[in-house]
């Protein structure tokens, strides 16, 4: 089945860049000898209509148009037929330097053409200007192109014109069409300084407060019912298309698997950011890299978690310098994308007093995560422990009193349980194990053992 995919698609690239070198060559031709004009007519695009395969089923869902084919094959031929594109690789005998209606640039490592916002110009409208003008909406961020995140022009010097910049597609959109599967996970990198969170766990597995529940249930609806409630209901026009919580209290309570939770009951891709390392590892390049998130956000739908908030949006008293604030314009850069996003975006810190009211003012919900008390870890005792052997004698409900610990570290003593179980023969649990994993936490916290 998955070789069957790359095949269709194969076979339906194939006739797309067929027709793309036949386009190029009789553009060239004419450009270069406009009395050509009468005799070579441009190609018309192949017809996908019922075409199975999955970039012909792109191409019917957009209704796209010859046009903005054209540009999605230049953005894909360096990665797909690289050779394709040496048309270009043409030296004007005036200046003995290439061509400059053509655009493209040299790649670092690649060796091949790399089709810039020039080249597409040219491809679609040689030096006509009345033709080229109308074209320039393909590039504007109202086109879908941007909108989903399927392709965009990339530029390194900003002061240049914006046509030189790179025609780039998005590994997303590249992934449609050349993995097995046609999905795309990306993976963590200075580029994109996110992780896929996911949970094994259910909804039943959430130990919080009636209050802390409502809230959380109150963001799968809105996850869930969005599209009805802003489009089917009209509410665009009052409220703000997107969904921001914050979510705070100490370590180990659950911020995070709530947020993994969400979507898994929901259906959505969790990706969570540490502020805390992409301030301090990427500093100069936050803004670039939140923007690379934030796109491939928008198009795959995903609830985007940023751990450690605080780095960004802490109290400006905090602040010893200039330098220690990671610079303002990255808060405002990443506080404007948030409200701006339109799916689910959850903040968490520990301290929620650490958190500058200007921001606290700005979320839809504010969910607390406090230290379970005595009968929820009691339960999560019991839960965690449920599928160990154990030894007799335990009493749960002395260990729940005696020792107030989150979550997060009862899974901690649970891990350090079953090492030590599983050395011994017979392979069970002691209450005396659970005594010493919950001192090795105490000590990690700071704390006397007890």
């Amino acid at each position: 089945m998955e070789n069957q995919f790359l095949i269709q698609n194969a076979q339906c690239l194939e006739r797309e860049y067929a027709w793309l070198l036949e386009f190029i060559s009789v553009r060239m031709q004419v450009y270069f000898d406009p009395a050509l004009a009468a005799e070579l007519a441009l190609p018309p695009a192949p017809d996908l209509s019922t075409d199975p395969a999955a970039y012909a089923q792109f191409v019917r869902h957009y209704n796209t148009t010859p046009a903005e084919r054209l540009v999605i094959l230049l953005a894909l031929a360096p990665h797909i037929k690289p050779h394709l594109l040496d048309l270009f690789f043409l030296k004007n005998k005036l200046s003995e330097r290439g061509y400059t209606e053509f655009g493209g640039l040299y790649g670092q490592q690649q060796g091949g053409f790399l089709p810039t916002g020039e080249t597409a110009m040219f491809v679609l409208a040689a030096d006509n200007l009345a033709e080229r003008l109308p074209f320039l909406s393909l590039f504007s961020e109202q086109h879908y192109f941007f909108l989903h995140n399927i392709l965009k022009i990339e530029s390194n010097a900003p002061r240049e014109p914006f046509l030189s910049g790179t025609l780039t597609p998005s590994l997303e959109f590249l992934a449609n069409f050349t993995s097995a599967t046609g999905e795309y996970r990306p993976k963590f990198s200075a580029q994109f300084p996110a992780r896929r969170v996911e949970t094994p766990l259910t909804k039943d597995d959430l130990v919080l407060d009636a209050y802390a529940l409502e809230e959380i249930y109150e963001i799968q609806v809105w996850l869930e019912h969005q599209k009805v409630l802003l489009q089917d209901w009209n509410l665009e026009r009052r409220i703000k298309r997107g969904y921001r919580a914050l979510f705070y209290g100490p370590p180990g309570t659950g911020k995070t698997m709530t947020a993994a939770l969400l979507g898994k009951l929901t259906k959505r891709e969790v990706y969570k950011i540490d502020l805390s390392q992409v301030v301090s590892k990427y500093i100069g390049e936050t803004e670039k890299n939140l923007a690379n998130i934030f796109d491939q956000a928008e198009s795959g739908n995903w609830i985007l978690f940023f751990d450690e908030a605080d780095a960004l949006f802490g109290r400006r008293s905090l602040s010893k310098d200039a330098k220690d604030r990671y610079a303002n314009q990255e808060v405002a850069y990443l506080l404007q994308r948030i409200e701006e996003f339109s799916g689910v975006a959850i903040l968490a810190t520990n301290f929620k007093g650490n958190i500058d009211d200007a921001f606290t003012r700005r979320f839809q919900a504010m969910v607390y995560f406090p230290m379970p008390n005595f009968d929820q870890r009691l339960r999560l005792w019991e839960e965690s422990f449920s599928g160990l052997p154990l030894a007799d004698g335990f009493n749960w409900e002395n260990i729940a009193q005696k020792y107030e610990l989150s979550g997060g570290s009862i899974i901690n003593v649970l891990r350090h349980c079953a090492l030590a179980a599983v050395q011994r023969q017979p392979p069970v649990v002691t209450e005396e194990d659970v005594h010493k994993g919950v001192r090795r936490e105490l000590r990690k916290e700071g704390k006397s053992g007890m």
